[in-house]
């Protein structure tokens, strides 16, 4: 494969972060012959300023890819626009990218993931984006597949191409009617019961988010993200680091397939597997408690900032 897609790196203030996903990344089989395009957002704050250099530091002395791309921010421009920022410029010139952030641990055939299903389902439309995590789950003895199909969408090292990430509108238009109308509701959710919280959080100014309105394109178009039956990566910023992670300790999330070794199997034709949805949606279900603790969070930040 020598159309190898290129990889959009995002950093910001975490130097030993970078450092760590950037070993692993170098360590990928296709690494040496992939193109590696980075972004430094510019500190927000002024105890961001020292940390911000270090990670300077550290990504103009990138070694180890076919060639390194650096561009700082000479102000802040903020994680959101950050990213679709970058991915965008760097979409436009080569039509497909892998996206991968400053907390994302990748497995050394993640890139050789990656490139395959870009190459293999670029002509299936019904397909977004191409996911390198997936959550613990059990996968049933008889799947022979190293990918499924799901509605959700994962930022945690993935993939897309231009023609999907053109149809995105960043603006959410008509994003209210998921909280008035149950049906639609309903169609949201299909990828998991916190994906309405994480948007009205995101429309009511409580965070800065792209990914749930990445996440918003998927649903308003009605399409897929192929997701690997194991996960090619892990992330490792749940040290309250990072901006929504938060602190809770190492997510359980190991990059499997590379620990086994065990053969990329991408079938030609991909088919929507209820059971597997099922079980990939489980690990998203919300009781009442899960529920309210959501309600009372945002009532709080309402209260704050009224």
């Amino acid at each position: 494969m020598t159309d190898l897609a290129p990889i959009v790196f995002f950093v910001y203030n975490r130097p030993k972060h970078t450092e760590t996903v950037l070993n692993a990344l170098k360590k990928n089989t296709l690494a040496k012959d992939s193109l590696l395009y980075v972004f430094s957002d510019a500190a927000k704050k002024e105890k961001d300023f020292e940390n911000v250099n270090r990670v300077r530091e550290i990504i103009n002395k990138i070694d180890g890819f076919k060639e390194v791309v650096v561009t700082e921010a000479k102000t802040n421009i903020g994680c959101a626009d950050s990213i679709i920022s970058g991915i965008t410029k760097v979409i436009n010139e080569h039509g497909k990218a892998i996206i991968v952030e400053d907390d994302i641990l990748t497995a050394p055939n993640f890139l050789e993931f990656m490139n395959e299903a870009l190459y293999k389902y670029e002509n299936d439309k019904r397909i977004f984006s191409i996911s390198g995590y997936n959550v613990p789950m059990q996968i049933p003895e008889n799947w022979n597949s190293t990918v499924f199909l799901t509605y959700r969408y994962s930022s945690w090292g993935w993939a897309t191409w231009i023609d999907r990430w053109s149809e995105a509108d960043w603006d959410v238009p008509g994003w209210q009617e998921i909280f008035t109308d149950k049906t639609k509701n309903k169609l949201f959710r299909r990828g998991g019961d916190d994906l309405p919280y994480i948007l009205r959080a995101q429309m009511n100014g409580t965070i800065d988010a792209w990914d749930i309105r990445w996440y918003y394109s998927h649903y308003s178009k009605n399409r897929f993200t192929v997701f690997p039956a194991y996960s090619f990566v892990e992330n490792i910023g749940f040290d309250g680091s990072g901006i929504h992670c938060g602190k809770a300790g190492k997510a359980p999330n190991k990059p499997v397939i590379a620990q086994n070794g065990e053969k990329i199997v991408l079938p030609d034709a991909l088919e929507f597997d209820e059971e597997m949805n099922k079980l990939f949606v489980s690990r998203y279900k919300y009781t009442f408690k899960d529920k309210l603790r959501r309600f009372l969070k945002e009532l709080l930040h309402y209260k704050i900032n009224n």
